[in-house]
């Protein structure tokens, strides 16, 4: 088994809608938790509003050792640890990172949307990525963190979905 002070990432079920409180209290006792949140645009009747959500609904990453398990679970919110066969489970460091650079991703997509206005029908160069280069007309912009765009290969089209972040328009002499 594990060492008593060994720290590894859990996920832990919390309230609903009480992630950000649950967030707060963890770092008040001195508890490394990650908390993913996305900025979205929320629609009323009267107005709209830039909000941070929790990308996973009703979760919070703790990195703790067993240990802290029960101060944990006392805190106001927290529900229990996402357990299997009553252990509870271990979320690999990796995957951690990997919705890190998802959130990251994410964040930057938005702004690309925001600051670079791109028309479906348009010519883009791919800036990044292992297809740098290459050049095609924008298909579909209608996903927020993804295009799709057409690329003549081989006298074919092959459709390509990829980040914002990703391409860059080309100016089309006229």
């Amino acid at each position: 088994m594990f060492a008593k002070d060994e720290k590894h990432w859990h996920a832990i079920y919390v309230k609903s809608r009480s992630e950000k409180k649950v967030a707060e209290r963890l770092d008040e006792m001195g508890i490394d938790y990650y908390l993913p949140l996305v900025t979205t645009i929320k629609q009323w009747s009267d107005r709209k509003k830039r909000v941070e959500e929790p990308l996973f609904k009703s979760y919070v990453f703790v990195h703790s050792s067993p240990k802290q398990h029960i101060p944990i679970l006392n805190v106001y919110g927290v529900l229990h640890f996402v357990t299997f066969e009553h252990q509870p489970v271990i979320v690999p460091e990796n995957q951690i990172i990997a919705i890190r650079k998802y959130i990251s991703d994410y964040d930057e997509n938005k702004k690309t949307q925001e600051t670079c206005d791109l028309q479906e029908g348009q010519m883009v160069r791919i800036i990044s990525g292992p297809m740098m280069g290459l050049e095609g007309r924008l298909v579909s912009a209608k996903d927020v963190r993804k295009l799709v765009i057409y690329i003549e290969a081989v006298g074919q089209y092959l459709p390509v979905s990829i980040p914002r972040t990703k391409v860059e328009p080309i100016v089309e002499k006229t």
